[in-house]
């Protein structure tokens, strides 16, 4: 059921409760990982309590307050209004690898069962090209019929980008996720694979979530498909708007997030007219632990849609340092003070 909001803000965001309300519902976790993931072995995340059940606040500490703000949005929708009506039960989901030595990969997709969809993360600093297609080949060898998809999260220029993908081509992939960082770097990197006749999908992720205006991409023609993430578009109602304007086909992924996070994940899939690929919500299994005893991890290359709650003794046993839940009810106050001006 919704909330009885305290505050009206003029930013386009649903109203929201008070930053006190929040506060008093508020967990900050720390959940180690069971595998380096963007640089992190241990993932801060404070999680709300609401009448339509819980959200999740959890933007990287690197993110201003003002990029924050989306999600505490998204957060806030999520334990406070709660989500649209779902429109399928069952969504599909991608294992995720992150970039470890192609040794490991038969370790690391062993944690996700039946697997049809991958994706693969490359172009990490301090690695090579030759380590990203040791790691490709290692998971094509793995699972020959799968759909592999690689995410570059920008790391390469426009050259290398070309070159990469031209190179990686080999294992047939089905897409690659932000390869270089701009809107008109992804427009130049899609036409050079066009040229070439390379079968290469281009992805659009962080072009989409970290722009003002999320909808330049499509506009641009830099994108066959757009990376859609719940939290840094500041909700599910908002992504689904996001969708529908671009007019390009939707990938939901999520943000390292907890089983929280991954509900609402899981409602845009649910919620979206079509949903054409995988989803990118399968990362609890790269988490050593959950914050609830029935963690939203994919059965036979799927998840069924379901709410869930957080408990209490996992919400006790990693709970966050005294500093770091200082830290964490800071950055609320702050993100919210914006989320209301």
């Amino acid at each position: 059921m919704p909330a009885h909001p305290e505050h009206q803000p003029r930013n386009g965001f649903p109203n929201i409760p008070s930053v006190e309300q929040l506060v008093k519902s508020a967990h900050v976790v720390r959940l180690p990982m069971r595998v380096k993931f963007r640089g992190i072995m241990a993932r801060e995340s404070l999680l709300l309590q609401g009448p339509a059940g819980w959200g999740e606040f959890c933007p990287f500490p690197e993110y201003g307050d003002a990029e924050a703000s989306r999600w505490l949005a998204a957060a806030i929708e999520a334990a406070w209004t709660g989500f649209p009506a779902p429109l399928r039960p069952v969504i599909p989901v991608n294992a995720t690898v992150p970039a470890v030595p192609a040794d490991r990969v038969p370790e690391v997709l062993a944690r996700f069962g039946r697997v049809d969809a991958v994706k693969v993360k490359v172009a990490e600093r301090g690695q090579t090209l030759d380590d990203d297609a040791a790691r490709l080949a290692a998971v094509r060898s793995a699972l020959p019929d799968a759909a592999i998809r690689v995410d570059a999260n920008g790391g390469w220029d426009i050259p290398a980008a070309v070159e990469a993908l031209t190179r990686l081509a080999n294992v047939r992939l089905e897409y690659a996720e932000q390869p270089v960082p701009t809107i008109d770097g992804l427009a130049e990197v899609r036409r050079a694979l066009r040229t070439a006749g390379t079968p290469v999908l281009i992805a659009a992720d962080e072009s989409v979530r970290k722009e003002s205006d999320p909808l330049r991409v499509a506009r641009a023609g830099a994108a066959d498909l757009i990376v859609v993430k719940v939290a840094p578009l500041g909700g599910v109602r908002r992504a689904l708007d996001i969708v529908a304007q671009a007019g390009l086909p939707a990938v939901v992924s999520s943000a390292l997030d907890t089983s929280v996070g991954i509900r609402a994940g899981l409602a845009l899939a649910a919620a979206l007219p079509e949903l054409p690929y995988a989803c990118g919500l399968g990362t609890v299994s790269l988490f050593e632990s959950d914050i609830t005893m029935d963690p939203l991890v994919a059965d036979d290359g799927a998840i069924r849609l379901r709410d869930v709650a957080a408990d209490a003794g996992l919400l006790e046993q990693y709970a966050a340092p005294p500093e770091r839940r200082d830290w964490w009810l800071a950055r609320l106050r702050r993100v919210h003070a914006l989320l209301t001006a």
